[in-house]
C-alpha cells in the first residue's frame, strides 16, 4: 500500500494526494512486488533497498549511495498471540532523495500514523531532515511508551503469584522479559545510527534542528536506561518465584515425609504380630483385651512421634 503526503508551503497544511510530487512523503506500507519495482525503477533506488525493511530480521543501518540516504532502524510493535498483547520490534526503513522523502515498513505503525493523522507540530514534508528527526524521537518515545506499559503488566503478574504461583503466569513473565530483550537489542542499534547522524554529511544538518536530534539522542538512552532496569527487575522477580516454588516443593516433600513416618510406626508394629512365631511369644497375644491394646499402644507411639517431629520442625 503505498500513501503520499504533501505541505503546502504557504498555509502549511499537509494534505494526501495522488501522485508523487516534489517535496513530498510517500509511506510505503507492505508493498508489493509491483509497487516496490516502481520506485526503484522511478527514483533509482536499488531495490534491495527497498525490500530490507520487509525482512524482520534486518539490522538497523545508516547507508549513503549516490542519489540517496538510507536509515534503517528498529521500531517497537503489539504482536497480539493467546489473546494477549506481546511486543516485538521490526525494521522502518526511510529513504531520502533529492526531492522525495520515502518511508517503507511491513506493518502500519503509530510513528507514522501520528503524522498521517496531522497529531506532530512543526511537521512538514519539505523539511525531510527534520521529518527524520521527529520520527526517530516519536520512536523512542513509543518505546518509552510501550516500557511503561510492560512495567505495569509484571506488577500485576507479580501480585496474582504472590496469591498463588501458576505456570500461565510465570510464562508470562518470561514473554515480557523477552520483549524486553528485543527492545535492548534495538535501542543499542538505533544508538549506533543516530551516532552515524551526528557524523555524516549525507543528512543537511540545520542548527533549528540540533535540539530535536539532542532530544532524540537523549529519549532513547533513556529508554535504553529504562530497558535494563525493567529486564534485571524481571529476571530477579522470575528468580524469586522459582525459589519461592522450591521453598514449597522442598517443604510439601518434607510433609509427606514426615506422615510416611507416622504411618510406618503402626505398620511395623502390626508386622510383627504377623509374623509365624508361637501366641505366647507375642505381648498380650492371648490376652481378650489384646488387640486395643495394641491399638491403643500403637496411637500412642504415632502420637509420640508427631510431637518429636514439630518439636524438631519437620511437621
Amino acid at each position: 500500500m503505498i500513501n503520499i503526503y504533501k505541505t503546502d508551503e504557504e498555509t502549511g497544511i499537509t494534505d494526501q494526494i495522488d501522485t508523487i510530487e516534489r517535496e513530498s512523503w510517500v509511506a510505503l506500507t507492505a508493498p508489493s512486488a509491483t509497487e516496490i519495482l516502481k520506485i526503484s525503477k522511478d527514483f533509482d533506488i536499488d531495490i534491495d533497498d527497498l525490500k530490507a525493511p520487509l525482512d524482520e530480521e534486518e539490522g538497523s543501518r545508516l547507508e549513503k549511495e549516490d542519489n540517496y540516504t538510507l536509515i534503517l532502524v528498529d521500531i517497537p510493535i503489539i504482536e497480539r498471540r493467546n489473546e494477549k498483547d506481546w511486543y516485538e520490534t521490526i525494521p522502518l526503513g526511510i529513504i531520502l532523495t533529492e526531492k522525495v522523502i520515502f518511508t517503507v515498513c511491513l506493518k502500519e505503525t503509530p510513528i507514522l500514523n501520528q503524522f498521517m493523522d496531522g497529531l506532530v507540530p512543526g511537521f512538514c514534508t519539505y523539511k525531510k531532515t527534520r521529518f527524520v528527526y521527529q520520527i526517530l524521537y516519536n520512536n523512542a518515545a513509543l518505546y518509552l511508551y510501550y516500557l511503561r506499559v510492560i512495567d505495569k503488566k509484571s506488577d500485576q503478574i507479580e501480585e496474582i503469584l504472590l496469591e498463588k504461583a501458576e505456570n500461565q503466569d510465570l510464562i508470562q513473565l518470561y514473554e515480557l522479559d523477552k520483549c524486553l530483550v528485543y527492545f535492548k537489542t534495538s535501542l543499542k542499534s538505533n544508538e549506533v545510527v543516530m551516532e552515524k547522524l551526528l557524523k555524516t554529511n549525507s543528512i543537511r544538518h540545520y542548527e533549528e534542528d540540533e535540539d530535536l536530534l539532542e532530544d532524540v539522542i537523549i529519549e532513547n538512552k533513556q529508554a535504553m536506561e529504562m530497558t535494563d532496569i525493567y529486564h534485571n527487575i524481571l529476571r530477579s522477580m522470575m528468580s524469586l518465584f522459582g525459589s519461592v516454588i522450591d521453598n514449597n516443593l522442598n517443604q510439601i516433600m518434607k510433609l509427606l515425609a514426615a506422615v510416611t513416618i507416622v504411618v510406618e510406626l503402626p505398620t511395623l508394629i502390626g508386622g510383627f504380630y504377623g509374623m509365624n512365631l508361637l501366641p505366647s511369644s507375642m505381648p498380650f497375644s492371648t490376652s481378650r483385651y489384646g488387640f486395643a491394646i495394641i491399638a491403643i499402644f500403637s496411637f500412642v507411639v504415632c502420637l509420640i512421634a508427631v510431637y518429636i517431629l514439630k518439636k524438631k520442625d519437620l511437621w
